[in-house]
């Protein structure tokens, strides 16, 4: 039997069709081939959730969002079908929530209870709410930033005002200038402590060379007697004491001399004639020495 071109292109069409069909639905997050469990979950706003959304357990994919049921009369809260893993226990009390990122996704977050003895049955209804995340938190941040702009806006205008005085460059040119001594005087402080850091090794040698011949004296001292010593400056003391004695007494040599005022104008007498003496002899040599080559005396 032979196939025609139009039902090979026909059936082709077919295949490509349920291809394609599976594939969406696989990358939706639907698995076809698999049975799920359906629960219900109320929601006052779902903010932006459609269907085939993620439903996430401690972070962990368990199923997806299948239908989304509005209340258009407004009796009733917002009534959404998941389909969960069968092999997956919702204890009694589990609550679920809608969050979306800061990029626009939104996901159910299933919070499961610690109720190790109820579960939730399939077909019943899981309370949810809406937790905003980081975007509430953003939106709780409007009203604040909103007041504190204004208050910026002075801040700016007072900080330009400033900076416009002509007082702030001068300023900011003293800073660079004491900031350029204070380089140089730590680059001189540096080389000082560098030269005092070579001078120390010979300074301490010096001390201990200090420290040693004090040491030594000290011990000398310490081997002196100071008695012997002492005795011996005692009689030097003696012996002086009786030289003044014997100067200030009018007996002997030296005494008589000292006291005696007629010896002394002898004395001086005897000087003034000895000197005169001189005198005449320096002026009249011949008178006293007679010299002669031939033996004659002169007349």
């Amino acid at each position: 039997m032979k196939i025609s071109k139009e039902i090979k292109i026909a059936l082709v069409a077919v295949v490509g069709l349920v291809v394609l069909f599976f594939g969406m639905n696989y990358l939706k997050g639907l698995n076809l081939f698999s049975s799920d469990t359906s629960y219900y979950m109320s929601f006052k706003n779902i903010n932006g959730l459609s269907n085939n959304s993620p439903v996430y357990a401690d972070g962990y994919k368990v199923g997806v969002v299948k239908a989304i049921n509005y209340d258009y009369n407004h009796q009733d809260d917002i009534l959404i079908e998941v389909g969960l893993d069968p092999a997956l226990r919702v204890p009694k009390g589990s609550t679920a929530e809608v969050v979306s990122d800061l990029l626009g996704n939104v996901q159910v977050n299933l919070l499961l209870a610690n109720n190790p003895r109820e579960k939730v049955n399939p077909g019943e209804r899981i309370e949810g709410a809406v937790n905003d995340g980081a975007m509430g938190k953003l939106k709780d941040m409007i009203p604040a930033v909103e007041r504190i702009l204004p208050k910026l806006d002075s801040i700016m205008s007072s900080l330009n005002t400033i900076l416009a005085n002509p007082a702030i460059a001068k300023s900011i040119g003293n800073i660079e200038q004491v900031t350029s001594s204070l380089t140089t005087t730590t680059a001189q402080l540096n080389a000082l402590m560098a030269g005092l850091n070579k001078e120390v090794p010979g300074m301490m040698n010096r001390a201990n060379a200090v420290l040693d011949n004090t040491t030594q004296l000290t011990s000398n001292l310490a081997q002196v007697n100071v008695g012997e010593t002492m005795q011996k400056v005692n009689a030097t003391l003696d012996n002086v004491q009786k030289l003044t004695d014997e100067l200030n007494s009018a007996e002997g040599t030296v005494g008589l001399m000292m006291k005696d005022p007629a010896l002394y104008r002898n004395m001086n007498s005897t000087m003034r004639s000895a000197d005169s003496l001189l005198i005449d002899l320096r002026s009249h040599p011949k008178r006293y020495v007679h010299f002669s080559v031939f033996g004659k005396k002169d007349k």
